[in-house]
Parts: C-alpha cells; structure tokens; sequence
C-alpha cells in the first residue's frame, strides 16, 4: 500500500517558476545589443549632461506639466546613467522587471482559485502577447511596467481578503506610485471597483476601492485641468470622444494580427482586408465562449478591458505600450474562463493564446532587429555628423523605403550621441533625393557621391 503523502509545492514555487519561464522566453530581449527610438537617445544625452540629476526636485515639483511622471523620469535618468552604454543590462532590467510582473499576475490568479498550470498557462500568456513583449522590449516604457506592477500589488492586497484600513492604506500607497509614474494609473480605482462587482462585493475589495479612489480624486483635482485644457506637448496625445469606438475596436483585434509590428492606423491600413475578417472572427469567437458563460462574463470580457485602457481611449493614436495593463487583465479574464468552458469554448482560447504567443514573439524578434541596427547606425551617424562639421545637415536616405521609419525615429531630435552634438545638424530625405549618405539595411552609412 502506497502510504506517500504529497505535500503541496510552497506558495513561492509558482511564482518563481513563472518568472524563469518569462525570463528564458524573452533572451532575445536581453540579449538586444542596441535601442528602439528616440526617447532612449534622448534621455541618455540629457543624463550625460547633466549626471547626478535624477530625483531632482523640479522633476516632483512641476505638477502642471503635461507629462507629469516624476518617479518615472527619475528612474529612466537613474538607469541611462549607470546601464544606457550596455544596452543587455538595460534590457535585462526590462524584462525581469515584466516576468515579475507576469509572476505576480500568476499569484494573483492562484489567489482567485485558479489551479496552478492554468494560473501558470495565463501568466505566460500575458507575457508573450504582443502589448507585453513590445512593451517590455523598449526602455521607453517604464511607466507602463511601475503603474501595471502597482494595479498588480492593488489586486493581491485586495485578494488576501483583509477587510479594513490597512488594506485601504495600502492600495492607496500603491494608486500613489502609480500617479506618480503614469497617467494611465488613474484607471486602478475602475478595475478595483469592476473586480469589487464581479466577486460579489467582498468587503476587502470595498476597501480596496476606497483606498485607491483617495489619490485618484486628489489627482484628478489636481491634474484634470492641465490633462484637458493645456496644449499637450506633441500632436500624439490629441484627444476627443468620438475617437474611443476606434481606439477600443483596434485594442480589442491588434492580437490577432501576428505580421504586425504596431498597431498605429491599424483601422485604417486593415478595413477590409482578408486579414482584418480574421481577426475579427476571432474576436467573436471569444465573446461567444465569455457569452456562453453568462452574461456577467461577457459583461466582464467587454467592460474590463475598456476600464484598463481608460483615458487612452479618447488619443487619436493607439499604441502597443498602452494596451500592457489590458493584456495583463484579457489574460486573467481567459485563464478565469478555462476551467469553466467546455471544449469548443477552450479551443477559441487556446486558439486566441496561441495567435497572441505567436504575435508576440514576432513583435520580439523585431525589437531585436531594430536594436542590432541601432547599434550600427547611431555610432555611425555620430561619426558622419563630426566629419561634416560647419552648421550644414547631414542627409541621410533609406536604402529601403519600408525601413525609413526606423532611422527617421532613430535621428529624430537626438541632442547628442558619444559626446557628438547632434540636433538638428541631421535631415533624413525622401526616396529618390539627393543624399550624403545611403543607410544599409543593417544600419551602416555608405556614401552616395
């Protein structure tokens, strides 16, 4: 008689396993030798000027700028300074700082009831979608991993069912941190409140809702007429409601594109398309399997993404970075719907998993590809720009018009790259035009004349 006992594996198992599977599926991340656009370029100029000021007081104080993200700011100037000259260490930080993300999305999903191979099976889907892998890709979206990491914290605080003011302390500790690195943090007090609901009112997630909702207020009265009124700082974050159908139906079918780098104009490039019908196939293939389930879970399929996107649904632009939180929430909601589908409801979701994977590692292996010209073509330029001399632009044409966009955002308003100024001292021309220079496909400067 076999008498063995089993012991159940320790509540840190799945985490850990979680994230040393998140970190072995993204090496390539790590691994990346070079940067993906200006912003990275431009921070590390601005850090090399001026060392030592991260977490400077005018980064804290300046609540009436538009982009008001002092502990992001900080950070990214912090981390320039000490890892922008080895890119695999920046990126390193990247990634693991997703996978714990995805860990804790996991622990979260345990806490729910959820058996641990489907907790697991989420997590990773989380990771490997294409809003994560883009975003965990390019050290321009620290925000997007502090706000998610903090609406995370929120869900276990909340979940450990401690009902009272240590629970709300907590949450609004963590809704703080999140203000303090991004706008899009205003939306944790919404999906608190949904998953209030949708459990069935627990007291814990009352507090929970209570906690978060304070520094929301608080940020909104402070913030709201700096957000709406004031001129934003780039055409990108124009806004107005008529814009919110598009914004959501494109979040809702970028997954299923898997040739899709990003999901800009993604209306209206695809309408139409053979591709487009697919994508939209799949979308509701999944709201039949939530449907199925009951109305509460097709409520939930359709609202609870909606509430983590929040204000980003009113931009004129969508981008793969805003959709990380709805990846983390669409992932939970799919591993919460397995056990409870029969077999044509677990197809469409692995059918979904599988598609959104597969986008994913395509998003990542582009990142690479970007990074690896980065590393050719930045150094390069810098070279061109010093040998030029005297105030007359460099000119520089795409040998391949389909990959000028990534030097236009690789030369864009970069104040100075290896002690070379740079600014405005390059121009990047049209097909066809008169060049000092052709780029390479991989990144190099050869000379036209």
């Amino acid at each position: 008689m076999n008498t063995t006992v089993r012991r159940p594996w320790p509540q840190w198992m799945l985490p850990a396993m979680v994230l040393a599977a998140a970190l072995l599926a993204q090496v390539p991340l790590i691994l990346n030798p070079g940067y993906f656009s200006h912003d990275e370029l431009q921070w590390a100029a601005f850090a090399a000027q001026h060392p030592g000021w991260y977490f400077r007081d005018y980064l804290w104080s300046d609540v009436g700028s538009f982009q008001y993200r002092p502990l992001t700011f900080s950070l990214w100037l912090w981390l320039s300074d000490v890892a922008f000259a080895r890119p695999q260490a920046f990126h390193a930080v990247f990634v693991a700082w997703g996978a714990t993300n995805a860990a804790g999305l996991a622990l979260l999903l345990r806490r729910f009831g959820l058996a641990p191979a489907v907790a697991c099976a989420g997590a990773l889907v989380f990771a490997l979608s294409p809003y994560a892998s883009y975003t965990h890709a390019w050290v321009g979206t620290l925000g997007d991993l502090i706000w998610v990491s903090c609406a995370l914290g929120v869900g276990l605080v909340a979940q450990a069912g401690r009902a009272g003011w240590p629970t709300a302390l907590a949450c609004a500790a963590l809704t703080s941190v999140a203000l303090l690195s991004k706008e899009a943090g205003i939306v944790i007090p919404a999906l608190a409140a949904m998953a209030w609901w949708w459990l069935g009112r627990p007291k814990a997630w009352g507090w929970a809702v209570l906690g978060a909702s304070a520094p929301a207020a608080i940020y909104l009265l402070m913030r709201m007429g700096v957000l709406l009124f004031s001129p934003p700082e780039s055409s990108y974050y124009q806004w107005g409601p008529a814009f919110v159908p598009q914004r959501w139906l494109e979040y809702q079918l970028f997954p299923w594109f898997p040739k899709r780098f990003e999901m800009i104009n993604l209306l209206a490039m695809e309408s139409g398309k053979t591709r487009f019908w697919v994508a939209v196939a799949v979308w509701a293939a999944l709201a039949w399997t939530f449907a199925r389930l009951g109305l509460r879970w097709l409520l939930a399929f359709v609202l609870l993404g909606a509430a983590a996107l929040g204000p980003v649904l009113i931009l004129t632009q969508s981008s793969n970075q805003y959709g990380y939180g709805f990846a983390a929430v669409m992932a939970a909601l799919g591993a919460a719907a397995w056990p409870r589908s029969g077999r044509a409801g677990r197809a469409v979701l692995l059918l979904a998993a599988l598609l959104s994977c597969w986008h994913g590692i395509n998003v990542m292996r582009q990142m690479h590809q970007v990074g690896q010209v980065q590393a050719r073509f930045s150094p390069a330029l810098a070279e061109a720009v010093r040998q030029q001399g005297g105030d007359r632009a460099v000119r520089l044409r795409a040998a391949d018009p389909d990959r000028d966009w990534v030097f236009r955002r690789l030369s864009h308003d970069i104040p100075s790259y290896h002690g070379v100024a740079i600014g405005d001292r390059v121009q990047m021309v049209e097909p066809g035009a008169v060049a000092d220079y052709v780029i390479a496909e991989d990144g190099t400067l050869q000379p036209s004349r």
